[in-house]
């Protein structure tokens, strides 16, 4: 995908395309750094419109015909931008189709009358190369300005990408926070009896879509992790009868074992820069953290050795520290530790036991899993401070991290039919939702932004 957002290429073809109106020929805001990270209230929703993007001249492409697609994408941002908690969007159903040129001049009168305080408006047109440019606008309807414009040329199969692109640029410049729609989630698709399950590793779209089986379930498959370049995934799979950990090439298809061992190995996680893999290892009846180079070369370092079971949860986004859980103080707890091993201690004290921390992309909170009758997800800071309890299900466990580190997924057992299913929760504990998956799914991770 090729993003000229806020640049000189974007404002030059819309020249060429619609003309030198006015309207076009104002300046872009100026390119910043990463959005500053700042708390909104999502208990106050924005009101957005979001009509069907125009297709001067409609043309058939693989991914169909562009008019069709300039409405799919309008819901796709639509979609995303109201699954956020953060705005209550209106379209592409119910409002009236716009016309070129009103694609950089909004009749800011008629939305004042809806009424809805942003609008969303662009194009799609279809290039000689057979390419998609998908032009995306931000308005703020009160003061009838433009505030953001960006464009994307991309294949007509990547249509969903670019209207994950324009709701991302949309949601950083309306809360301040980093982008998060236009990513993926790994998961395990359950099927089958209660009893009898089977479990294989799946891929979609961080809203669900353009979903894709990666195992057949011969082997059951747990716990999967993106690699931070989206090549591979890091599993855990009883190909042999055995927990053992792979990695999956999704190019190619193949599959590579990380590390031989006679005892079983669990709980896989890539270090920040993807150089490293941390893992769990049972030896003699004890469990301890392990890691290793990714290439599956080199001998494995120990991390820990007390007594029990300790098992790697993840590394801190820089690289330099680790949280996981353990057993050593007679139940399940949260622990931090410097990467090389050093400095071990225990952050979390509250009641109950808790489990499967990550740390979030923001380096600010942990999300757990703790257990004290139910099992419910939380998080704390890094210190142990700050525990908040953010699902109150039966059993709600496993969170996983939006990039931008403001929604936390995890997966939700049905009390009595052991249904499981993917859950996201924003970091209120409101605006709590279900994901659409073809079957059951557990163990879900989402992986970073797509560049």
């Amino acid at each position: 995908m090729s993003l000229f957002a806020t640049s000189r290429k974007l404002t030059s073809f819309l020249l060429l395309f619609l003309g030198a109106q006015a309207a076009i020929a104002q300046s872009p805001p100026p390119a910043t750094d990463e959005p500053e990270l700042v708390e909104f209230d999502t208990s106050k929703t924005r009101s957005i419109a979001v009509p069907a993007l125009v297709a001067p001249s409609p043309v058939d492409t693989p991914a169909g015909n562009s008019a069709a697609l300039g409405r799919q994408i309008a819901e796709v941002i639509s979609s995303n931008l109201r699954a956020s908690g953060v705005f209550e969007t209106q379209g592409p159903n119910g409002l009236r189709a716009i016309g070129l040129p009103e694609v950089t001049a909004p009749q800011f009168g008629y939305w004042k009358a809806r009424p809805v305080e942003q609008l969303v408006q662009g194009f799609v047109r279809v290039g000689g190369d057979g390419n998609l440019t998908v032009g995306c606008y931000l308005y703020d309807v009160g003061f009838g300005t433009e505030t953001t414009r960006l464009g994307f040329n991309v294949p007509p199969r990547d249509w969903r990408r670019a209207a994950h692109k324009c709701a991302d640029a949309i949601y950083s410049r309306l809360t301040g926070e980093l982008p998060f729609f236009d990513s993926r989630i790994a998961y395990i698709a359950e099927s089958g009896p209660k009893n009898k399950r089977i479990k294989r590793l799946a891929i979609m779209d961080s809203d669900g879509a353009n979903h894709r089986f990666i195992t057949n379930g011969q082997s059951t498959a747990l716990t999967p992790r993106f690699s931070p370049n989206y090549k591979s995934i890091l599993y855990l799979s009883y190909v042999d009868g055995n927990p053992r950990i792979y990695v999956y090439d999704i190019d190619s298809g193949r599959q590579r074992l990380i590390t031989q061992s006679n005892g079983p190995t669990f709980a896989p996680r890539w270090s920040p820069d993807g150089q490293t893999i941390l893992y769990s290892m049972a030896v003699s009846g004890n469990t301890d953290v392990y890691k290793i180079s990714a290439s599956g070369n080199g001998t494995p370092v120990k991390l820990t050795s007390s007594p029990g079971i300790d098992v790697g949860g993840s590394f801190s986004p820089d690289g330099r520290q680790i949280v996981f859980e353990s057993d050593r103080s007679g139940s399940q707890q949260i622990y931090v530790m410097n990467a090389d091993g050093s400095d071990q201690r225990r952050i979390s004290f509250g009641g109950g036991r808790y489990a499967t921390p990550e740390w979030s992309p923001r380096a600010d909170l942990i999300a757990f899993t703790r257990i004290a009758g139910d099992f419910r997800v939380g998080t704390m800071r890094p210190d142990g401070s700050g525990e908040r309890l953010l699902t109150n299900s039966w059993q709600d466990e496993a969170p996983t991290w939006a990039p931008n580190g403001r929604v936390i997924q995890f997966f939700r057992t049905a009390k009595g039919s052991g249904k499981t299913g993917i859950w996201q929760v924003d970091l209120t504990g409101s605006n709590e939702r279900q994901l659409p998956t073809p079957v059951d799914g557990s163990d879900p991770a989402w992986g970073p932004v797509l560049p």
